[in-house]
């Protein structure tokens, strides 16, 4: 069942999210260094509050090497990104802010310790995103000031170029909020999608771990190496899945009798392979198999060579959607 959620605060009076301008990011490892990218690309006023060592030349860095990508994007005319704001207090970093998307390491207790310090300093009606991958938001938001403008807004890494965005809201989340959350993100041209109810990890990364259950389990019993997998859904089921969902691609698999004469006809025999499909365990044996194997296949090229032929490759693959995409586009 779907979360009962706070209807009690309707009266948040949230602003129009095209008049949103002044954007607080939390937290700036990878995935917060990319929202800060995509934020600055859509012309926001940025202000970033990381506590680690050496933060600020860090997310500098990041996002100069990734406005080229920005650029092909059609996010701005500029040349070089615009500035943003760095701070080294989480309280006055929110101070102003009309957004908080927050970033921090992905543990119950740091986050909540973040949210201690900064609520009180929050404008009361600044709605906060989390990104985290895994945690329930209702855990999250227990015991917190004004609790039903907490929600979670997770992208898929990188941030700055994948479009979409998991929102779920918790139990004390107020409904209009996630709505006003997942227009906000729309509107600066990503692809929200709404979870009908809380579960750890979301949707995407469940539906990713599932795959690679199943993928070291061919791994770890023999049926392939780890290279020819990856080969199998970067040259196969990648590229299928870059046009059409699963669920569309069993519809179309059925021909003119679509979904229905699908599960009819195969029905049975995938239910058969759903029973054969592993549960394999990472033991030190599969761990060693897996390092080996991925090591095999990156032929020595190093962590920021295949970021950069990722992210390069990404861009291409967006930009050839968008010439039939109906998101609004990058341009501010």
């Amino acid at each position: 069942m779907a979360p009962e959620r706070d209807k009690s605060n309707s009266r948040m009076n949230l602003p129009d999210p095209d008049s949103v301008q002044r954007i607080t990011v939390l937290g700036a490892g990878t995935i917060g260094a990319g929202w800060t990218v995509h934020f600055l690309a859509h012309g926001k006023d940025v202000t970033v509050y990381d506590v680690a060592p050496a933060a600020e030349s860090r997310v500098r860095a990041f996002v100069a090497d990734a406005w080229p990508s920005m650029l092909r994007l059609g996010a701005t005319n500029d040349a070089t990104p615009p500035d943003f704001r760095f701070v080294n207090d989480p309280a006055t970093s929110v101070q102003d802010a009309q957004f908080i998307q927050e970033s921090a390491p992905e543990d119950l207790a740091t986050k909540v310790a973040l949210y201690e310090q900064i609520e009180t300093a929050m404008p009361e009606n600044t709605v906060l995103a989390t990104s985290t991958s895994g945690l329930l938001i209702s855990e999250l938001q227990q015991d917190r000031i004004a609790p039903q403008r907490y929600v979670v807004g997770h992208p898929f890494n990188p941030p700055h170029i994948m479009p979409i965005v998991e929102v779920v809201g918790g139990r004390q989340t107020d409904t209009a909020v996630v709505d006003w959350v997942s227009e906000l993100y729309r509107v600066q041209g990503k692809r929200p999608i709404q979870l009908q109810r809380e579960v750890r990890g979301h949707l995407i990364n469940r539906l990713q771990v599932a795959l690679w259950r199943e993928a070291v389990h061919a791994v770890d019993s023999g049926i392939a190496s780890v290279e020819d997998v990856d080969m199998a859904v970067v040259h196969a089921l990648g590229l299928r899945w870059a046009v059409v969902g699963p669920h569309l691609t069993i519809h179309l698999a059925g021909g003119p009798g679509g979904m229905r004469h699908h599960i009819e006809h195969m029905g049975p025999s995938i239910e058969k392979w759903w029973k054969e499909m592993g549960v394999p365990r990472l033991t030190d044996e599969v761990k060693e198999k897996l390092i080996s194997g991925v090591e095999d296949s990156i032929d020595g090229r190093t962590h920021d060579e295949l970021i950069t032929q990722r992210d390069a490759t990404l861009v291409d693959l967006l930009s050839t959607m968008q010439c039939n995409d109906d998101i609004p586009p990058r341009n501010t």
